[in-house]
């Protein structure tokens, strides 16, 4: 259960953190903290077995049906991603804390980043690819909001919605591609699909599943063309941009192609994919890089730049490339986060990003030129620091790498690209820090506090240590996490400062050189880049976004148009289309079973249902009448039930006919008494033949089906498990609270957003046009001498606990005979309904002494609780429980958990109910010109009554 605790514990914070908005910036930082450190001191804890070649794995089933179980696996890799992801989320909390202004919400802002930590963390610990996606999407969802933490700027809403677009987009590529290799590999669970390489290599669906995994983790990790979002998303507070960039999110893609690489690599369509992508990756964005003015900027291209070797290595698909790119993974997981820092140290303290308004800093800021330049340097590859070794390993591969048979290539563009790299190191270094000081600048720099250097030198620290001593710091980490990609069968981890005089050493001599004359001569070069015809990312980007949008627009307003009657038809018409296409390919022709005589009370049922129906259609103008007629059909649908000996389906079937109808009453009273005509000539026919369509259609569909005999219905098993499994005779209660209790759950749930969604269509109605539509028509209703007969009061108070009782008698008897929670409640409703109409809304809304809302969220609640109940017991959701107990004078009677969630049921009912007369009710009310005299609750003034008296 580690690997849970672990998992959970990033989520934990979060949500603590976002239950104390009210706390401290100290309390809140404090507690990001404790939970990050728990999280990082349970990794050491488990650790020492994973190192030793002992996977930690847990698998519990979860939807088996799909494939899917919560599935956690740490080996050597998960174990490297890990530790980076908590060990810099630590030192970037720490950082945030010092960094944010107290104006900015502090603990939102680590909600969302602990939020983001857990995402990230899932990724690494994912067993189950399909679990894996999970957690993909997570990452895209908490790096929008954090993205978009400054919603209040352009920049940060424009990077935020760019980078959902992108990263969201390859999601989806990469949910096909995973679920084919999936398909491919026989299973999801990835101890299953890593041991199934040569299957997966040699089945037809590999390509199409290698492009779509590929998309997913070359949009996520900023892989050319995809880049260009990831510099817009330096919008983000410089606490994100650090740990986006050097730990989680954009690692995600190059962890993933390192995950699957014994699955996927080895292939031609892996190398020229993979290694050519990074290639031109690592090029381009180092150019860009060069060239541009806004610190973050610069460091935001050569993550892209940085990321594009990753992937080059991995693309190579040797063991050796392998290791070179996990060891690069680490440094520069190192220097970026202390760089990135470094540049919010100089924003915070100069005032300003624009290294054209910066230079001479050195003299000014001591401590942070230290810092900056020792991890620019090892950005550049400089020794003695981590950047150069595995900047020494990676053009040793190229050397061995050849494209198209030339052996030439690949090396060329990895020196041009190490050149470009050390280029805009050493401009990020000489322009920034040296150099003749300002005379003035946005701000007066000096050195920040403590809390806001010390991260940033923990993480110069290592780099430098990793330099020197980088097998003992480094090798324990690197080693095993390489094995588990290649099978051991990477070569010897032997880094080190002086191999000799070799050809990966010629070519790093050769790209500093380079680099220097790059910086020498930047004045000329940045004039000859500003004069290129250089294409431009984003725009294109922005102009494909803006179609698609238009197209969308087009479209929802050619389909969506707000007629109703469109929709329907349009609805009927696919329907009717989909059945005749299931009968003209799939055959039609009427089953064996036995069928039932007709009745002449059936037949007149069955004529009487036609000629309401028919009604219904012909007098859409008459809604009153149309109204009789609706309640005339959901009768004689009542009495079919009867007869079909459906007794539960004809109790719910009349209670909900009574309500709906009582509420539709009202509403007329908020109609036009005229409306206008609803359909031209045409469109009646048109509708007119899409009715008669679906009629036959849907006719000869029931036809079929009930004519055969049914193959293992599962009505047997309710049968057969009702009173055994359930603890109840009503077969059909015991289904809904029991056997399929979910689904209950579910329907009671879209029951209350049905009602709110009520309350929030009829809240601003008596405002603006509407309001006065709404005055007009009341103003002319025609008003009856008595408002609220006083025969029709005395009655309904006095029906009202007698309905209560049997709405109760109802919901007790419910398990074991006709009834249930659903039927109580609207039993209730039409007891509580009845008083509104015969006392009035105000006379009964002032006796009510609860709120709508509050009914729907108990019902909701209690039915939940009752579920989840069951699983603290070792059962599946929502299984009820029941025993018999005896008790004095009663005797002998049956408990059931089953009955808390009908109480739950019957809450949700009452509330929606209440809720929707409440709002039509308040909107009559609000439309009123001027006060009703005598609206008393039987039309009767108490104070004219004690007047009267002698």
């Amino acid at each position: 259960m580690h690997l849970i605790l672990l998992a959970l514990l990033p989520f934990l914070g979060a949500g603590w953190l976002a239950l104390s908005p009210r706390a401290s910036r100290d309390v809140h930082a404090g507690i990001a903290v404790a939970h990050v450190v728990a999280a990082l001191g349970l990794l050491i804890f488990i650790a020492p077995g994973v190192l030793g070649g002992a996977p930690d794995a847990l698998r519990l089933p979860w939807v088996p049906a799909l494939g899917l179980d919560l599935s956690l696996r740490l080996d050597g890799l998960g174990l490297l991603f890990a530790a980076l992801i908590l060990g810099i989320g630590l030192l970037i909390v720490i950082y945030a804390r010092f960094y944010l202004s107290p104006r900015d919400p502090m603990g939102k802002f680590l909600s969302l980043l602990l939020l983001f930590q857990g995402a990230m963390l899932g990724i690494s610990l994912s067993g189950n690819i399909l679990l894996l996606l999970v957690f993909w999407e997570l990452t895209s969802l908490s790096s929008f909001l954090l993205i978009g933490f400054r919603s209040d700027t352009a920049d940060g809403r424009q990077g935020a919605r760019m980078a959902l677009a992108v990263t969201g987009g390859g999601g989806l590529a990469l949910i096909g591609g995973l679920l084919m290799l999936g398909h491919i590999a026989g299973s999801y669970e990835l101890a299953d699909v890593l041991l199934r390489g040569d299957i997966v290599r040699a089945s037809p669906l590999y390509p199409a599943a290698l492009l779509l995994i590929l998309l997913g983790c070359f949009t996520k990790s900023a892989q050319f063309p995809f880049h260009f979002w990831l510099p817009h998303a330096m919008a983000a507070p410089t606490p994100v941009s650090a740990y986006l960039h050097s730990a989680t999110m954009v690692k995600a893609g190059v962890f993933l192609l390192a995950r699957l690489w014994p699955v996927l690599s080895g292939s031609d369509w892996w190398f020229y994919l993979v290694g050519t992508t990074g290639l031109v990756t690592m090029v381009v964005g180092a150019a860009i890089a060069l060239f541009k003015n806004d610190l973050k900027a610069i460091l935001a291209y050569s993550t892209v730049s940085q990321l594009g070797l990753m992937t080059m290595l991995f693309g190579f698909g040797t063991p050796a490339a392998a290791l070179a790119g996990i060891f690069h993974l680490l440094n520069h997981s190192l220097f970026k986060a202390a760089l990135f820092m470094n540049a919010g140290i100089v924003d915070h303290e100069a005032g300003t990003r624009d290294i054209r308004l910066l230079g001479g800093l050195a003299r000014l800021m001591p401590i942070t030129t230290a810092l900056g330049t020792i991890a620019a340097a090892s950005m550049a590859g400089l020794p003695p620091f981590g950047g150069f070794l595995s900047k020494e390993m990676m053009l040793e591969e190229t050397v061995h790498t050849a494209w198209l048979g030339t052996h030439w290539f690949v090396p060329a563009l990895a020196v041009i690209g190490a050149a470009l790299s050390v280029g805009y190191s050493l401009r990020f270094i000489v322009h920034l820090y040296f150099g003749p000081r300002r005379d003035s600048y946005p701000a007066a720099p000096h050195d920040p506090p403590l809390g806001l250097w010390a991260p940033s030198a923990v993480l110069v620290a290592l780099t430098l240590l990793v330099g020197l001593f980088p097998a003992v710091l480094t090798g324990w980490l690197v080693v095993p996490a390489a094995a588990d990609i290649t099978g051991g069968t990477a070569s010897g981890f032997h880094p080190a400062l002086w191999h000799g005089v070799t050809p990966a050493l010629v070519m790093s001599v050769t790209a500093v050189a380079a680099g220097v004359v790059l910086l020498w001569r930047y004045a000329p070069l940045l004039r000859a880049w500003a004069a290129l015809p250089l294409f431009e990312a984003k725009p294109v980007f922005q102009a494909g976004i803006e179609r698609l949008v238009r197209a969308a627009r087009w479209l929802s307003d050619t389909v969506h148009d707000g007629s109703l009657q469109r929709q329907l038809a349009l609805l009927f018409l696919l329907a009717v289309a989909i059945g005749v296409e299931g009968i003209w390919y799939g055959g039609y022709s009427a089953g064996t079973r036995e069928l039932l005589p007709a009745p002449p009370i059936a037949i007149i049922a069955w004529s009487l249902l036609m000629a309401a129906t028919a009604a219904v259609a012909l007098v859409p103008r008459q809604r009153f009448v149309t109204l009789i007629y609706i309640s005339v059909i959901g009768l004689v649908v009542s009495l079919a039930f009867i007869h079909l000996s459906a007794p539960d389906l004809a109790l719910t079937q009349i209670s909900v006919e009574t309500v709906t109808i009582l509420l539709l009453l009202l509403a007329l009273n908020l109609l036009p008494k005229q409306p206008v005509q609803l359909s031209s000539n045409p469109e009646r026919v048109r509708n007119l033949v899409l009715g008669v369509a679906g009629g036959v259609t849907s006719g000869l569909a029931a036809w079929a089906v009930m004519t055969r005999e049914p193959r293992n219905p599962i009505s047997s098993f309710h049968w057969a498990n009702s009173y055994s499994g359930g603890g109840g005779t009503n077969v059909v209660n015991v289904t809904l609270v029991d056997f399929r209790a979910f689904d209950t759950f579910g329907e009671i749930i879209v029951l209350g957003i049905a009602a709110l969604t009520i309350f929030a269509l009829l809240q601003p109605a008596a405002r603006g046009v509407s309001g006065q539509r709404l005055r007009a028509w009341i103003a002319d209703l025609p008003r009856s001498p008595e408002r609220h007969p006083m025969m029709f009061a005395v009655a309904a108070r006095l029906l009202l606990p007698l309905a209560l009782m049997v709405g109760l008698y109802v919901f007790l008897r419910g398990h074991n005979a006709p009834g249930g929670g659903f039927i109580a409640g609207l039993i209730v409703s039409i007891a509580l309904l009845m008083q509104y109409m015969a006392s009035g809304f105000e006379w009964a809304d002032q006796r009510r002494q609860i709120d709508e809302h509050a009914l729907i969220g108990f019902g909701v609640i209690i039915a939940a609780l009752t579920g989840v109940g069951s699983l603290v017991f070792g059962a599946p959701l929502f299984t009820s429980a029941f025993g018999y107990v005896s008790w004095p004078i009663v005797g002998k009677f049956e408990l059931a958990t089953a009955m808390l969630f009908d109480i739950g049921v019957a809450l949700a009912v009452i509330g929606a109910v209440m809720l929707a007369l409440a709002e039509l009710s308040h909107i009559a009310q609000r439309a009123q010109k001027e006060p009703v005299e005598d609206d008393g609750p039987m039309d009767i003034d108490p104070a004219k009554l004690r007047g009267a008296r002698p």
